[in-house]
């Protein structure tokens, strides 16, 4: 008898200051018990779930409850109570937190294969953001966090973050959108991804709010062959292009001992091969000039140690060269000449 008025009986069941990092919470009753008639509060953003012997029972959404059979009809079936019943009794209280978890980042640790309309098979990385919130406590109880004393969203977010890798490449296959459209859209691949996440996450008793792709990358080698490409059909006219790397390559050969002693002869043959490749492709296109394409390519070359002693000149005016670097590949285009 003494015994049992010692016994404490709980009257008051809340989750008065949640962590906002921590998903489930488990009241502690341990070796107390819950006063028939007694108060359950259950805030806004909160949900709270009876639990019996690890079966799921009673969910009570925001409000203010009197625990009685008729407050809990599923947990007094499982007990088989009479509507007489009056004494206290032992469950577990679980308390959820339905907060929207924003914020969220995922992105790939491993590149995704998919296959391109452009590119054939490519490895892509992505990265974003995702917003969720738990819907169905008891489906999140039975399926994610069981029977524990708190669960946090870090556990469970290594999981939805696998999930939202093995949607990725569906979502990318089936866009149809090529990877170069791809920063373009994606806005239409973020609702591609909530339209294939939304129905796992729901399995997960989860809510998926938003879901955003904010950056779509290659491989660093696929990018650099990318680039290379780029590069390519920028350039267009070959023979400016060639142009333009002598005139790059004139600062790298001036470090060099002896570099400028050529550089003129550099220059001729850069020249000569851009005015020959833009000669002959000019002569592709229109036949019939071929013959006066093929005397107009070789009048310059009575003109080449002319032309090379004034790009020299030029060099040497624009501050480009020294004198002494410009006299050394004068000597040698005027010896190439005379010998």
């Amino acid at each position: 008898m003494m015994n049992f008025i010692r016994k404490q009986f709980i009257d008051v069941i809340q989750w008065e200051n949640p962590d906002e990092n921590t998903l489930v919470w488990r009241f502690p009753v341990a070796d107390q018990e819950i006063q028939n008639g007694a108060s359950l509060t259950v805030r806004e953003s909160q949900a709270a779930m009876f639990v019996d012997e690890g079966v799921t029972a009673d969910v009570f959404r925001a409000g203010r409850y009197t625990l009685t059979t008729q407050t809990l009809p599923v947990l007094t079936n499982l007990k088989n109570w009479d509507k007489l019943f009056q004494s206290p009794f032992k469950s577990d209280v679980y308390f959820f937190n339905t907060r929207q978890q924003i914020g969220r980042r995922w992105g790939t640790a491993q590149p995704v294969t998919v296959r391109d309309s452009e590119f054939g098979i490519v490895q892509l990385r992505s990265f974003g953001m995702y917003s969720y919130r738990i819907a169905d406590p008891a489906v999140f109880f039975n399926e994610v966090s069981g029977v524990v004393e708190s669960y946090s969203g870090e556990q469970l977010e290594l999981q939805l973050k696998n999930i939202a890798m093995t949607q990725l490449a569906t979502a990318f296959a089936t866009s149809g959108v090529p990877f170069l459209d791809m920063a373009a859209n994606q806005v239409f691949l973020s609702q591609k991804m909530v339209e294939l996440l939304k129905p796992e996450f729901a399995k997960l008793g989860l809510t998926l709010e938003n879901f955003t792709v904010e950056s779509i990358t290659l491989p660093e080698k696929v990018q650099a062959a990318l680039d290379s490409r780029m590069s390519m059909g920028i350039v267009g006219d070959l023979g400016k292009y060639t142009q333009f790397q002598t005139a790059q390559a004139i600062p790298i050969a001036a470090q060099n001992e002896g570099g400028m002693a050529g550089i003129g002869a550099g220059l001729g043959v850069g020249a000569g091969i851009g005015q020959a490749m833009a000669g002959a492709m000019a002569g592709m296109m229109s036949p019939q000039n071929q013959p006066n394409q093929t005397v107009q390519a070789a009048a310059p070359q009575s003109d080449e140690p002319q032309a090379k002693l004034t790009k020299l000149k030029t060099l040497l005016d624009n501050g480009l060269i020294s004198q002494d670097d410009y006299d050394a590949a004068k000597a040698e285009v005027l010896k190439q000449l005379i010998g």
